[in-house]
């Protein structure tokens, strides 16, 4: 028996989604800015988790909202797309016994078909998805990173590592102390406010998709 699992994405900014997307480049800092702020060099070592402080920022939060409203539809027609195959997986198993060979023939070709259109669709979807994910994450890293730039300066900071990935940063301990994610996405709230929706216009956020079972074909 031959499986066909057919991936259907999450539609959800995250860590895990994202962890294959490319770091903003950090700004360089302006040449006239060692002149303008004088005094020893700085020897501070602060941590980040980059990607935990954009989806925690409103921008970040209204980001993941408005990808799931942008391609939850495309989505749906895909889980309807995977539960119709499934209902004609279950006709061929109940009716194996006293189907002809010619109609499980055809039923399993219309499986086949289907799942391969099934499967293409979705591998689109993912693309598109993870195209508006790094552009999202693209577009508020590098507004991150301004702040975190303007930051480590004002508060004497040498070094800033970010834990988002443990695979190519390894932070074996550090203290909470200096860790500067919750002051970067109060920082960044601060500079990019998102205006509050009225009232009338809010909607609830929505809710998770459930996990789709993998297709089978007989």
């Amino acid at each position: 028996m031959k499986k066909n699992f057919v991936v259907l994405p999450a539609l959800v900014l995250g860590i895990a989604a994202l962890a294959g997307a490319q770091a903003p480049a950090q700004p360089a800092a302006p040449p006239a800015r060692a002149a303008a702020l004088p005094g020893p060099a700085p020897t501070k070592v602060a941590i980040i988790n980059v990607t935990a402080a954009i989806l925690e920022t409103g921008e970040g939060k209204k980001a993941a909202a408005e990808l799931q409203t942008k391609f939850n539809p495309r989505r749906s027609v895909l889980e309807k797309k995977q539960a119709d195959i499934q209902a004609k997986q279950d006709q061929m198993k109940k009716g194996s016994a006293t189907m002809s060979d010619e109609a499980k023939a055809q039923l399993a070709r219309s499986i086949d078909a289907d799942t391969k259109s099934l499967q293409r669709d979705a591998e689109d979807l993912n693309a598109d998805v993870d195209q508006e994910q790094n552009r999202i994450m693209q577009d508020l890293g590098n507004k991150l990173m301004a702040i975190l730039d303007q930051y480590a300066v004002q508060n004497g900071i040498a070094v800033v590592l970010d834990v988002s990935n443990q695979q190519t940063t390894t932070v074996l301990w550090a203290s909470t102390a200096v860790n500067i994610t919750p002051d970067m996405v109060k920082l960044y709230d601060q500079a990019h406010p998102v205006a509050a929706a009225p009232a009338a216009a809010r909607t609830p956020a929505p809710a998770p998709k459930p996990t789709v079972p993998a297709t089978k074909k007989q």
